[in-house]
C-alpha cells in the first residue's frame, strides 16, 4: 500500500500534537512537513517533544510549503480563519484538506463545497472527530423524530474560543432537519437575566458551559409527558479525537466531495 503523505497545520496545538502522534504510528500513513507560524526553517525534532520525529520541516507559509513538499492530505487543527485560508490553498494545490477547526460560516462551507466540485477533490470538515460524539449526534436526531423538546447543553475548556460550540450547533441542525419547528418554553417566559435561557436555533435552545477541567462534553435532553431521555458524550482528553481523524483521512483519499460532518461518512 502505498503511504498517505500528510501535512499538519498547528502541530504544537493540543489537538496538533495529537495529530503528529497518530500520523507518526499510523503504518500507511507519512507526515512529510508541518505548518507552524513560528518555527520557519527548523525541524520539528528540534522542538520540545518531538525529538524523536526525523525528516520533518517547518514552514509557516503553507503556499511555500506545497511548492516544496509532496503531499496528498492537509490536517488542519487550528483557527477557523487560518483554517480557511489552509483548506482553500490545499485544494488549490489538489491536496485534500481535513480540517477539524469549528467556526466555519455558512459561506465559508459553501465556498469550499464549490472548489472542490471545480477541482474535483475532496474535502471533509468536522466540527467533532471523536466517535462518540458523532454517534451522540446520529442518536439525537433518531431521538427527535419522537421528542419534539430538546435543549442542548454543552461544556468545554475555558480557552475555546467560539460559543456555541461546532458539535451543539450541528446537532441542532442534525434535529432540525427532522422534527417540527417549535418555540419551547412558556409562551410568556421572561429572562430576569438576559441570557438565561442561552442561545436558540429553530426554537431549541443551546447552553454553553466554559470551565477550566473540562475537554468536550455535550448533553441532549429531551422531554415529553412522563419522561425524559438524556443523551451524553465526553472526551476527557485529546486522543479521543484521532481515530476520527484517521478515518477522515483515509476517506477523503477515496473521494471527490466536500463533505461537513463525520457522521456523513460513517455506517
Amino acid at each position: 500500500m502505498n503511504k498517505v503523505k500528510i501535512i499538519i497545520a498547528g502541530p504544537r496545538g493540543r489537538m496538533g500534537s495529537e495529530a503528529v502522534k497518530m500520523v507518526t504510528n499510523t503504518e500507511h500513513f507519512e507526515l512529510k512537513a508541518v505548518i507552524d507560524y513560528k518555527y520557519e526553517g527548523h525541524m520539528l525534532s528540534d522542538l520540545e517533544g518531538f525529538q524523536a520525529i526525523n525528516n520533518v520541516p517547518i514552514f509557516s507559509n503553507i503556499e511555500t510549503c506545497l511548492q516544496n513538499v509532496e503531499c496528498d492530505v492537509l490536517i488542519d487543527l487550528t483557527t477557523p480563519e487560518v483554517g480557511m485560508h489552509h483548506a482553500k490553498t490545499a485544494l488549490l494545490h489538489n491536496v485534500r484538506p481535513v480540517v477539524g477547526t469549528t467556526g466555519f460560516t455558512k459561506a465559508d462551507l459553501e465556498e469550499l463545497e464549490g472548489i472542490c466540485k471545480d477541482k474535483n477533490l475532496g474535502c471533509i470538515i468536522a466540527p467533532n472527530f471523536a466517535l462518540g460524539a458523532v454517534l451522540m449526534m446520529k442518536f439525537s436526531q433518531m431521538a427527535a423524530k419522537y421528542f419534539n423538546d430538546v435543549e442542548i447543553i454543552e461544556l468545554h475548556h475555558d480557552k475555546k474560543l467560539d460559543a456555541p460550540s461546532g458539535t451543539a450547533v450541528k446537532t441542532a441542525e442534525m434535529i432540525s432537519a427532522v422534527r417540527e419547528s417549535k418555540q419551547q418554553g412558556h409562551p410568556d417566559e421572561k429572562e430576569t437575566l438576559s441570557g438565561a435561557r442561552g442561545a436558540e436555533l429553530d426554537g431549541m435552545h443551546i447552553h454553553s458551559v466554559r470551565l477550566p477541567g473540562l475537554v468536550a462534553h455535550q448533553q441532549v435532553l429531551f422531554g415529553s409527558d412522563g419522561q425524559t431521555l438524556s443523551i451524553r458524550h465526553d472526551s476527557y482528553n485529546r486522543a479521543s479525537f484521532m481515530s476520527g481523524v484517521k478515518i477522515a483521512v483515509d476517506t477523503v483519499m477515496k473521494q471527490d466531495l466536500f463533505v461537513y460532518g463525520l457522521e456523513n461518512i460513517i455506517e
